[in-house]
């Protein structure tokens, strides 16, 4: 199981506050995006958020704050915990890096053309919205719906390609089959085709039609003479 860090933006903060480190190491060690860690920098986010020191924790040592701090390279390490903390499973909407967001709509779009049987909570899990974002995709009242372009959210990097594909079998289950009007015009099974008496009237067509050329052959061979003579004369 990967060792993961506690409570990364709250780390952050910390470290802004009270390291020289750079925001590229902040960001790459708590996973969050650079821009992010520079508007925690300028206060424009995590406001409400105090600092978590990862030195008290047993996350960081000193001595690798000072070699980061001397190094712009170098990328921080966790120390190795005293305790292992159980990996968490993932709850609630996903986390979509800042670069990321502004293809949320268009994604949102394609899945809600493309998969109508997918609810708004499970689209919410594979691109990190929320409700009220899908509801006005979906009844274009977006504030952008007139330049939104539906486009795939595992090509955009979203969610994957699996994580998709189980969103949609469980949306499946349970649902009743299409009725034949639902599908359209559609061939006839080999069954029905097998009730038609197509076979049977052309065996009798068959007969009907033999039976009445032998009797025309026959009134045309007793006729004959007649119509001989008759030319004679």
């Amino acid at each position: 199981m990967a060792q993961q860090l506690l409570m990364p933006k709250a780390t952050a903060v910390w470290l802004v506050d009270n390291t020289a480190l750079s925001f590229d190491q902040i960001a790459t060690f708590c996973k969050l995006h650079p821009l992010e860690v520079k508007a925690i920098a300028d206060g424009e986010s995590a406001q409400g958020i105090k600092g978590l020191d990862p030195i008290s924790t047993g996350q960081l040592s000193r001595d690798e704050i000072a070699r980061a701090e001397a190094n712009p390279n170098h990328k921080l390490k966790l120390s190795e915990p005293k305790v292992r903390v159980p990996e968490s499973k993932r709850k609630g909407p996903r986390y979509t890096p800042v670069s990321k967001r502004q293809d949320r709509p268009n994604a949102i779009l394609w899945l809600v053309r493309n998969h109508p049987e997918l609810k708004d909570a499970q689209i919410s899990r594979l691109v990190g919205t929320t409700k009220s974002t899908i509801e006005q995709i979906r009844e274009r009242t977006h504030w952008n719906s007139a330049n939104l372009t539906p486009m795939d959210p595992v090509t955009l990097g979203l969610c994957s390609q699996i994580d998709l594909d189980l969103e949609v079998e469980r949306a499946s289950k349970g649902r009743p089959l299409p009725t034949a009007a639902e599908l359209g015009a559609t061939l006839e099974s080999a069954q029905e085709t097998e009730k038609l008496p197509y076979g049977s009237d052309r065996e009798e067509e068959k007969e009907i039609d033999a039976d009445a050329v032998f009797a025309k052959l026959k009134s045309l061979k007793s006729s004959t003479p007649d119509e001989d003579e008759d030319d004679r004369f």
